[in-house]
């Protein structure tokens, strides 16, 4: 697994990002684009996994402040599910955290179906449920050694 990452929009690599977050999100769950391609697209940093060339998953970070960086539109496409690329993308979300922003919480809102996928990785939900794009979600966190 090999990934990439940018903060440009014209990018192949955010194209990657687009293609896997239109899949999973908008085709998939039928999430508005609207909602799914916002305004913070070029305030973020993608990350794109790819395997043998193929990309395959995606996160969105959002640096919030110096010491909350806020993980956003985590998606695996179908094929790639089950076999542990999302806990390799949360692993490498964590490495460039530490060391791309010097973040100590990463934060993020989780659909519910997806909590105890983050839970294994050593996130905690808090607080009340809420829905985003009409789907059920929580807040959780996860403390990281600092840099």
């Amino acid at each position: 697994m090999e990934f990439k990452k940018t903060t440009d929009t014209s990018s192949p690599i955010y194209k990657d990002a687009l293609k896997i977050r239109k899949k999973v999100f908008i085709e998939e769950q039928s999430v508005d684009e609207a909602l799914e391609i916002d305004e913070l697209e070029n305030k973020t940093t993608h990350l794109v996994g790819y395997s043998e060339n193929t990309p395959c998953c995606t996160a969105r970070l959002y640096l919030k402040d110096p010491a909350h960086l806020k993980i956003q539109r985590v998606a695996v496409l179908k094929d790639y599910r089950n076999k542990g690329i999302g806990k390799a993308l949360l692993e490498e979300i964590e490495s460039v955290a530490q060391h791309s922003f010097a973040a100590r919480y990463l934060v993020l809102d989780s659909q519910d179906h997806a909590i105890s996928f983050y839970e294994k990785s050593g996130y905690e939900a808090s607080g009340e449920g809420f829905l985003d794009a009409g789907i059920p979600h929580h807040h959780m966190q996860k403390e990281i050694a600092a840099r």
